[in-house]
């Protein structure tokens, strides 16, 4: 994936995150949501360490509210505000990023977290409205006004850039490499050779098994779930896509699936996707400045993300791009 120029980089490892994962899982429990006046704050959609809700909800109800004057210098903000809804493209399927609850329907995780603090910050409420997307089909939601914004671990390239634009990036990630719980034959990216190695399509996964292992044969598959029972079922061997998606499924079901080898290939940074010629990456842009300033994009990683995998300490945001 193209690599921006950072100056700052995530301040966690691949092998901290894994291996913490792994205690994390050890211990993980389910609950229900304190929203309705539940004692225990979390979240029961998961087999792995469940989302503290509560804590998560009280987060973004406190996210910052920008004044009419700057909602109204931008006109890409002024619309979203006159809708009263931000409307976006995302998933629900994502463990740590984007899941929903079979609680209360609710969307979590650090990109809807990041969409509702966004919806907040123009229009006074959380509210977003989700369109679900895969890797084939995010710019064309935004190309055709079905979204405002895309939030769905979106890898920014120079291929992305002639279609949308990007705010960000606001995390920074490398490739991971998921397997079956009983596969001892792959242990790291070397081993990948010769092997069926899943990938989505759409995504800039070909590309990266081509370059670092280039005897192996990739499949396509449209999106992570489908890959993942591909796995389950041995109809492939590994899974090469962004650490953050591994962790997530990982967490999901510890018990089949497991992540090797540390994380390989170039830094993957992840950006906001919005519509070509906007002026909205100026603004959201800002609007990234001031959460990660104030604490409020620590706060959200570490109740989405840290707190689940038992990461300790909090990465550094990436500098945004020039």
């Amino acid at each position: 994936m193209a690599i921006l120029n950072t100056q700052r980089r995530l301040a966690v490892t691949a092998t901290a995150v894994v291996a913490a994962l792994a205690l994390a899982l050890a211990g993980c429990g389910s609950g229900s949501d304190s929203r309705s006046g539940s004692s225990a704050a979390v979240s029961s959609n998961a087999t792995g360490k469940p989302l503290d809700t509560s804590a998560y909800d009280q987060l973004i109800d406190a996210g910052p509210v920008a004044d009419d004057a700057t909602v109204a210098a931008n006109s890409w903000a002024k619309a979203v505000k006159a809708a009263g809804v931000l409307k976006v493209g995302g998933t629900k399927t994502s463990t740590l990023f984007s899941l929903q609850s079979t609680d209360d329907t609710k969307v979590r995780g650090f990109d809807a977290g990041l969409s509702q603090l966004l919806a907040r910050y123009i229009t006074g409420k959380a509210n977003t409205q989700l369109s679900v997307v895969d890797s084939s089909t995010r710019e064309t939601v935004l190309q055709n006004g079905t979204v405002n914004a895309v939030f769905a671990t979106y890898s920014i390239t120079s291929q992305r850039k002639a279609k949308v634009d990007f705010a960000g990036p606001y995390y920074v990630s490398q490739q991971g490499i998921l397997v079956r719980a009983g596969n001892t034959a792959i242990t790291s990216v070397k081993d990948l050779d010769g092997k069926k190695v899943g990938v989505q399509a759409g995504s800039t996964g070909p590309q990266i098994v081509k370059e670092n292992a280039p005897k192996a044969t990739v499949q396509e598959f449209q999106t992570d779930a489908e890959i993942v029972q591909a796995i389950k079922q041995r109809r492939i061997d590994a899974y090469v896509v962004d650490q953050s998606l591994v962790l997530g499924d990982v967490a999901k079901d510890p018990t089949n699936l497991k992540v090797v080898g540390t994380g390989f290939g170039k830094q993957d940074p992840y950006g906001i996707g919005l519509p070509k010629g906007s002026d909205a990456a100026k603004f959201v842009d800002a609007w990234l400045k001031k959460i990660e300033a104030d604490g409020t994009w620590a706060k959200l990683w570490k109740v989405t993300i840290g707190d689940r995998t038992g990461v300790t300490k909090t990465p550094t945001p990436p500098s945004l791009e020039e």
